[in-house]
């Protein structure tokens, strides 16, 4: 590129747009390739690799996976305030609250059959 006393850039240089090409901007893929040296070489599941190496990727996930499981254990939560249990407040892990409420469930059909 070549630097103009007043400050300005000279169209001589190949990297700026090609107005003739009608678009006078760089396609994706001529971006990503010259955004990081290499990448262009790399294959999808690589790029989503080195993408999910980040602290900033990785931070954001953790999170996600705490709401996820907070909304998971309210839900069990919720489910086992409707079982019947004795004593009331018994504490039931997940998979007895499944089979708990699985055993209700078939109790409550019986009981609307007769």
């Amino acid at each position: 590129m070549d630097f103009l006393p007043c400050g300005m850039y000279s169209m001589a240089d190949s990297t700026l747009p090609d107005p003739a090409d009608g678009h006078g901007t760089h396609s994706k893929k001529s971006r990503e390739k010259n955004a990081i040296p290499g990448m262009a070489t790399l294959t999808r599941e690589e790029r989503r690799r080195r993408r999910r190496a980040t602290q900033k990727y990785r931070m954001a996930h953790a999170t996600r996976e705490r709401v996820r499981v907070e909304a998971f254990n309210v839900a069990f939560g919720e489910l086992r305030k409707l079982l019947p249990t004795i004593p009331p407040d018994k504490k039931l892990s997940k998979i007895e609250i499944l089979r708990l409420a699985i055993c209700y469930i078939m109790y409550l059909n019986q009981f609307l059959e007769t």
